[in-house]
């Protein structure tokens, strides 16, 4: 017998986070494409994995702490474009405190069912991350979600 996906944090926190204001579906994922110049005019935000949290006991709901990293680069200038990673982290953050994107259904990507957030929030302040040998510039900081499968 087939068994259905389930819905899994890393999934929760890319839909939600490219449901932000200023923010476009394929600006967030899991992974960082390869090439720079599909993602540098607008930067990149990425969900790693879960560092963090743990499931309710009594019901389902699940609260996961994630390290979010945002990505600018400059193709071929060899100077991190800081401000812009900033920039773009600046949008999540002010995310967490956009009422319209709590409590509301996600659609996950197909045969997931859908979710709902119920609260996001940083724990950390964004921190740059500098040494990138490609001139990168990165920002992370580690977000805490409410949510439950539906």
């Amino acid at each position: 017998m087939p068994t259905t996906p389930r819905a899994n944090s890393e999934l929760v926190a890319v839909a939600w986070l490219a449901s932000a204001a200023g923010i476009s579906p394929g600006q967030v994922a899991t992974t960082v494409p390869a090439d720079p110049r599909l993602w540098a005019a607008n930067g990149f935000v990425q969900v790693s994995p879960v560092v963090g949290g743990s499931p309710n006991v009594d019901n389902a709901l699940r609260k996961p702490v994630l390290q979010i990293e945002t990505w600018a680069a400059t193709p071929d200038s060899g100077k991190p474009p800081w401000g812009k990673a900033a920039s773009l982290f600046e949008l999540l953050m002010a995310a967490t405190y956009d009422d319209a994107l709590m409590q509301r259904t996600l659609t996950l990507p197909a045969g997931y069912p859908q979710a709902r957030v119920l609260t996001a929030l940083f724990l950390t302040e964004p921190r740059r991350t500098p040494a990138d040998e490609s001139s990168y510039a990165r920002f992370t900081a580690d977000l805490a979600l409410h949510w439950i499968s539906l």
